[in-house]
């Protein structure tokens, strides 16, 4: 029934919108960081295209440009940054130093209402740039003045700065990871706390959950205690219509056992007969319900041990002759998950038949495994040194139903009881022969946890 884990998956769901958040989040300031730098350079090149055509003169229809800006870059080849003003021709009159040995291609844009327009292309050297050019008219005479600047540099510009925002945020994103694993384990711990109220109820250990909880769990913590109490009452209310149930028809059956008592007839013999049959069914199935009713109910628990020393202390009363070791392992406390009740009659049965068909010997062994899904599992082994049964026999008294004692002459156990009980505890119940020569019962029941108990 348990499928994933809420704070995995928080943590998963967490961690997915984290990598893509800080993934756009890396691709919008990149594209904003580019955007900036784009306009920077166009704002640059503006200003050197105004220096340089505020520096151009035209005299007696001439044109008299400048000599360069001042600025390093359009002194080195090959930079990307160049100017050039040239005459209505295309001739270029006056160029950067940077621009000897290469040649500005011409822009395929037209000018827009102030005579400017701007482009980007590749150089020569198969360098992208941006060209601004405008274009001057003075009476007839027309010059155009282009400048440009190095958009390579700039993409990376904005490369670097991606990989150190990439680096930022992702040191940003392991913190934020980091703290909502710890924000979902601390978020689930009500969960967690109320998870092992209820083990202790199952356990023994408590009767209802206790202690404040979030507001979103409280109402769980209230349904589960009321739960608990309504499964109480169930089980008062099942006690007692079966104890009506049982003196409904003790007056019954008693009348007709009365009436047909001195009846010597063939009907007064039927009638008894059945009467008796009668009784008997509503004993055994009464006693069922009752022991049914008692399983039910939740955080029952049983101190084995001391069951054991009284059970052991009747038996050495009853059965004198017999020499009773008690083996246990290395735990001190052994608790049976269920009714004193039951437990008492269940191993009760079992070691007095024991006691009853030993020559000398019994043995008793006690410990507690943990299983793999959690629970854990009472080992009562009881084992004598009497003649024991055969195989065709073990088989035979452990079928549902049926007593060994009715069955074969002198046996004298009778499980019926104790397999019944067994079955509704939801154990086990192996017969074997013993290494002592007789008969090794293995009971197994269920137990309170061995970390509880400690």
């Amino acid at each position: 029934m348990r499928k994933g884990s809420i704070a995995l998956n928080l943590f998963g769901f967490s961690l997915l919108w984290l990598v893509v958040a800080l993934a756009l989040t890396a691709f919008l300031l990149s594209n904003l960081y580019s955007r900036s730098l784009d306009a920077s350079l166009q704002e640059t090149l503006e200003f050197h295209l105004e220096t340089l055509v505020g520096a151009t003169l035209v005299a007696n229809g001439e044109l008299i440009p400048s000599n360069s800006i001042a600025d390093p870059r359009f002194s080195r080849p090959a930079s990307g940054w160049y100017w050039e003003i040239s005459d209505a021709s295309g001739k270029a009159i006056k160029f950067s130093p940077s621009l000897v040995g290469s040649i500005l291609p011409a822009l395929s844009k037209n000018f827009d209402e102030q005579n400017m327009r701007s482009e980007i292309i590749e150089d020569s050297f198969s360098t992208k740039i941006r060209v601004i050019e405008r274009q001057i008219s003075f009476d007839d005479f027309t010059f155009f003045v282009r400048v440009s600047g190095n958009l390579d540099e700039i993409n990376l510009q904005v490369k670097s700065f991606r990989g150190q925002a990439l680096i930022v945020l992702g040191a940003v994103g392991i913190m934020l990871a980091i703290m909502s694993g710890f924000v979902g384990r601390f978020a689930l711990r009500p969960i967690g706390r109320i998870s092992e109220e209820i083990e202790a109820i199952r356990e023994g250990q408590a009767t209802k959950i206790e202690g404040d909880y979030p507001k979103e769990i409280a109402p769980l913590a209230e349904e589960v205690n009321e739960l608990l109490q309504s499964n109480i009452q169930i089980v008062e209310r099942a006690k007692s219509q079966v104890g009506n149930l049982a003196h409904g028809l003790k007056t019954p059956l008693s009348v007709l056992r009365n009436e047909t008592a001195t009846d010597k007839t063939k009907l007064g013999a039927v009638v008894r007969l059945e009467t008796e049959k009668m009784n008997e069914q509503v004993a055994t199935y009464l006693k069922r319900a009752q022991m049914s009713a008692r399983s039910s109910v939740i955080g029952q628990k049983t101190d084995v041990m001391e069951v054991l020393q009284k059970l052991i202390s009747v038996m050495k009363t009853l059965h004198p002759k017999n020499n009773i070791n008690f083996v246990i392992s290395d735990n001190d406390e052994f608790w049976f998950k269920g009714e004193k009740n039951d437990f008492e009659e269940m191993v009760g049965n079992l070691l007095d038949n024991a006691c009853k068909w030993a020559k000398s010997e019994v043995k008793i062994s006690l410990s507690v495994a943990v299983q793999e899904a959690g629970g854990a599992v009472l080992k009562i082994v009881i084992e004598d040194d009497g003649a024991g049964l055969s195989a065709e026999q073990m088989e035979l008294v452990l079928r549902r139903g049926v007593r060994l004692d009715e069955k074969i002459a002198g046996s004298g156990l009778g499980l019926d009881i104790v397999k019944e009980l067994v079955d509704i505890y939801g154990g086990s119940l192996g017969l074997l022969q013993s290494d002592m020569g007789g008969l090794k019962v293995e009971l197994n029941l269920p137990s309170v946890k061995l970390k509880l108990s400690e």
